[in-house]
């Protein structure tokens, strides 16, 4: 009889703050993302911090009456790691360790963590590797002062395992030779993509998790990894579809998030180079998220970053089975109503009505209104094939 070793959860506390830019509301709904990438990391989130300040402090984030509030729980309740909202400085980092004497991630870290968790290929795993790097340089001296207290476990997949005990010189020099590495596999996904011949370029986009593989599975009938976590895709995705008679490329793009870190978008300029150049794009959007608008901003400022803004866009409202509503009585003539009231018409009637881009509401999940939705990209395809390729055209 095979003995199984039963795997122990990482006991967790999130911290964050309220200031006069993100209010109590934001930076409650900041948590629960937080929590759900810990949870995706494997950590099991216990208890929640937040304090009101003007502006993080400059020296350990939070004040030191809330400090000596989170250090006097995590001793109690046996916690070994603090997990900040947003990305600590150095020395904030440092000062924080001193304090509360167990592991301490923040929000950049811990996204890396899970890149590092989720990448398959040699290109997606050297894009991690960089940023990962990149993220330790400046740390470098709190990881030589605290190696004593790596135990593993989230924030230590990667690099910061096995190279901690390198110096500053060796760490850049590695940093160097990650970056010729990109260069030569930027050359040759750009050279792929050349070679792909004359057919229309269209990419998948959205915040993580509202469903873009579950779509792509659905219209390419392709096996491409999905699940309701997190980055469960991290590799770009290219397939050849034929919606009706009209065949063209469809990429699934890593998922974008609030606070992004900056080290991710540069490491991964290949795979936003399918963004890049993609003749038209599908901006997926989980319309049963509370804050759905929130993450439309989110997406559309990562593409005016990487100057894909201005490109043909089709937005696809996705889990309208899951989508829900409070409602009102009739007789009730007191309660407002507000946007947690509205039904799908209700939406439609809204913003969306205005929108200058093609709309579709769908479920990929179930298959509802996947008919609508191919032909709204049949449309466009055909419409963009025609003026890119105006001497192919015969299949029209």
């Amino acid at each position: 009889m095979i003995e199984t070793k039963e795997v122990i959860s990482e006991k967790t506390v999130l911290i964050g703050v309220i200031t006069q830019h993100q209010n109590e509301e934001k930076a409650e709904e900041y948590l629960d993302e937080l929590a759900f990438l810990t949870s995706t990391a494997g950590g099991v989130p216990v208890k929640r911090f937040l304090q009101k300040l003007e502006k993080p402090h400059p020296k350990t984030f939070i004040g030191s009456g809330k400090l000596d509030e989170v250090k006097s729980y995590i001793e109690r309740n046996g916690i070994g790691t603090a997990i900040f909202d947003d990305e600590l400085s150095p020395a904030q980092l440092r000062n924080i360790e001193k304090i509360l004497d167990c592991k301490i991630l923040d929000r950049t870290n811990l996204i890396l963590d899970i890149f590092a968790s989720r990448a398959q290929t040699s290109s997606a795993k050297t894009q991690v590797e960089l940023a990962q790097y990149e993220y330790l340089l400046p740390r470098l001296t709190r990881m030589w002062t605290h190696l004593d207290k790596q135990k593993g476990g989230i924030g230590m997949r990667g690099p910061g395992e096995t190279e901690i005990e390198t110096d500053r010189r060796i760490i850049r020099d590695k940093i160097t030779l990650l970056k010729k590495k990109l260069k030569t596999i930027d050359k040759q996904m750009a050279i792929q993509r050349k070679n792909r011949g004359q057919l229309v370029r269209v990419a998948l986009v959205g915040y993580t998790n509202v469903g873009k593989s579950t779509l792509m599975n659905v219209i390419s009938k392709s096996d491409v990894f999905a699940e309701n976590k997190l980055f469960a895709t991290l590799d770009t995705t290219v397939r050849k579809v034929v919606v009706k008679n009209v065949p063209f490329l469809l990429t699934d793009t890593v998922g974008f998030i609030r606070k992004l870190p900056t080290q991710l978008v540069e490491s991964f300029k290949s795979t936003l180079d399918e963004v890049r150049e993609a003749d038209l794009l599908l901006h997926v959007v989980d319309i049963s998220h509370p804050n759905f608008e929130d993450h439309i901003t989110s997406v559309n400022k990562i593409l005016d970053e990487i100057d894909s803004s201005n490109k043909p866009v089709i937005m696809v409202f996705n889990k309208i089975d899951a989508y829900t509503h409070k409602t009102i009585d009739e007789d009730d003539l007191i309660t407002q109503k507000t946007k947690e009231h509205y039904t799908l018409n209700d939406w439609k009637k809204t913003w969306f009505n205005d929108i200058s881009t093609e709309a579709c509401f769908i479920s990929a999940e179930n298959k509802d209104n996947i008919e609508e939705f191919k032909d709204k990209v049949y449309e466009e395809v055909k419409n963009i094939h025609m003026k890119i390729f105006p001497y192919n055209n015969f299949l029209y």
